[in-house]
């Protein structure tokens, strides 16, 4: 009977002691002077997929980040800066109206929709480069894509998944939502995907 009693509270322990993925928390940064309509839509959708979101007040793009030659900021210099300004569990992800860019192989400035840490604990996202015609809708997959990065994801060769590359050419209006592989690796995350992403 003893025994019996011990596997029965084994048992139980066993059951209610299941792994919850932790999510983290995602800290949107509006930078300059970034529409403050346009980032609570960001947030709004974002709390859909990870209530644990924060929508901080604008601050200044980091000094070191213009690039003045090209009129632009330097995206690679802006996540490194904005990493510092959260916590072990979070990531923080700078919205930007403003062109930014990137060093990619010979050239030195390549201007670039958004740019994410993979993994890490930061990303840069400009609407600069996106379609005038359905510009929210872009933007919000080019946050998502870098989220993804974020979490480890790397770019992925389904034409129609929010992680496709853009290899310099805006395809947003091709992809229409996580593929199964990308989108079971973000909810193994702890990601609530049961919503489109547009």
């Amino acid at each position: 009977m003893k025994n019996a009693i011990l596997i029965l509270l084994f048992i139980f322990i066993s059951c209610t002691n299941t792994k919850e993925q932790h999510q983290k928390i995602i800290v949107i940064q509006p930078l300059g002077d970034f529409k403050i309509e346009q980032a609570k839509s960001v947030f709004n959708k974002i709390k859909t997929i990870n209530p644990n979101v924060i929508l901080r007040a604008n601050i200044p793009f980091p000094k070191n980040a213009f690039y003045q030659a090209r009129n632009r900021y330097r995206a690679d210099t802006i996540i490194k800066t904005i990493k510092e300004n959260v916590g072990k569990d979070s990531v923080i992800v700078g919205l930007s109206n403003s062109d930014i860019s990137v060093t990619k192989g010979k050239n030195k400035d390549w201007g670039v929709m958004g740019l994410g840490y993979h993994p890490g604990k930061s990303c840069v996202v400009s609407d600069f480069r996106l379609s005038k015609r359905n510009k929210e809708v872009q933007f919000y997959k080019v946050v998502l894509h870098e989220l993804g990065h974020t979490e480890g994801l790397p770019h992925c060769p389904v034409k129609t998944c929010l992680m496709r590359d853009a290899e310099g050419k805006n395809h947003l209006d091709e992809e229409t939502n996580f593929c199964l592989k990308c989108k079971n690796y973000l909810i193994g995350k702890g990601w609530k995907l049961n919503h489109p992403a547009t």
